[in-house]
Formats: structure tokens, sequence, C-alpha cells
């Protein structure tokens, strides 16, 4: 099995390349949002411990599952150690089913980004990011509370790729990982 960790800042383009990379290669895309939003709706409100607990389970029975692999999207705070620990948390669910990881950060400019943030493609897939001025204020909020672009030489895994995906298309950056790593 293969499981790719595609990771960025916000609105960097992680769900939409996931989608790309998922017609390209057969993998199955796990954006964080798919958890988010269900949890949002009907607790009202973040659940991070509800959250976990659904992505735990879909990430054990998809590990478990004979998939060729899942693309999972996830925005981290390289500045907090919890962060790794969630994803070591990963990969010790899928580790036992002999899979390969592969990690690619997304990097793009706050402007883009902004700017990303209004897509349809967005919107329609995160209900929480309709409210522009809110989802707008978010990004810049996290931009200032949290370091979510790694420093040169910070990742330690050997299957890493970071990427400026600011004037590439989505379908131009998944081919990119695809021919990197092989998918």
């Amino acid at each position: 099995m293969k499981m790719v960790f595609l990771f960025g800042n916000a609105a960097v383009g992680k769900m939409t390349v996931g989608q790309e990379l998922m017609k390209q290669t057969g993998l199955r895309l796990f954006h964080n949002h798919m958890t988010i939003e269900p949890v949002l709706e009907i607790f009202g409100t973040f659940d991070s411990k509800v959250i976990m607990r659904l992505r735990d389970v879909i990430f054990e029975e998809f590990a478990a599952s004979d998939q060729y692999g899942m693309i999972f999207t996830y925005m981290m705070a390289f500045d907090h150690q919890s962060e790794w620990d969630y994803l070591e948390h990963v990969k010790e669910i899928f580790a036992p089913y002999h899979t390969e990881f592969y990690y690619v950060e997304l990097v793009a400019p706050q402007a883009v980004r902004l700017e990303r943030n209004r897509t349809e493609n967005r919107l329609k897939n995160k209900a929480s990011k309709r409210d522009i001025a809110i989802s707008d204020q978010r990004l810049l909020d996290d931009d200032s509370k949290y370091r979510l672009e790694s420093r040169e030489g910070e990742i330690p895994f050997e299957n890493y790729l970071k990427i400026d995906n600011s004037y590439l298309s989505p379908e131009e950056t998944a081919r990119k990982i695809r021919e990197r790593f092989g998918l």
C-alpha cells in the first residue's frame, strides 16, 4: 500500500492537487475537511477529539483493505511537536501493512493562497470556508500564529518533495508528484 501525506498551508491547493493526483494514480483521496465539515455540522464547533477519532477509524479500515493507497491532506504546523507526533501516529496505523510513505509539501505565497481561498472547488467541498471574510481572517491568523512551511533540511523523510505550486496547475503539480515517486 502507498500513503501520500500532502501537506501545506491553508488554501495552498492540497485538496485540488489531491483530487488530480487521485485521477492520475488511482490512489484514494482523504482530504482533512472530509472529517472536519461533518463534525462542524453535527457539533456546531470544531472538536479535534472527534475529528481525530473519525480519522483513525478511516485510517484503520483503509489500511486493512486491499486498496492501492491513500492521499491524506493535512495542514501541518512545523513548530508544534504534536504535529510531528500525529504523522508518526498515522504511520503506525499503516506500518503493519507494509505501506510505503511519501511526503509532499505544497507552498505558495499568502497572496496566491488568499486568491485560492475563493475558488469554486474549495467552496463546494468546504462549507466552513464559504464565509470568505472569516476564512480569509483565519488564514491570516494561522499564518501569524504557526510556522506552516518547513525550513530547508527540516524534513527527515526519504520520500519527500517540496513544490512551489504558485504558478502550476493542479494537473502539473500532480504529474510532478506521480513522476517523482512512480505512482
